[in-house]
């Protein structure tokens, strides 16, 4: 990925990246198993055009960050 290649991105679904009690709490309607989610797992950040609308938009209310979010505000938590 051009705008962040030190990222490593990859497809899990909601299940397998385990994500955090403030955001499981915001997904409704659907199987966690069956949701998708681009992301690094490390660093807590996703990739929103490649992640189910509904997962990305709880995550916005927790503490990992939308790539875009993560280059323009200085790549925070960065190695």
């Amino acid at each position: 990925m051009e705008i962040a290649p030190e990222l490593q991105f990859k497809h899990y679904t909601v299940a397998e990246a385990r994500l955090p009690a403030d955001a499981l709490m915001h997904i409704r309607g659907t199987t966690l198993s069956e949701v998708a989610i681009c992301c690094d797992l490390e660093r807590h950040v996703f990739w929103a055009e490649h992640t189910e609308p509904s997962v990305a938009e709880a995550l916005r209310s927790s503490h990992w960050f939308d790539v875009r979010d993560w280059v323009t505000a200085g790549r925070p938590g960065s190695l």
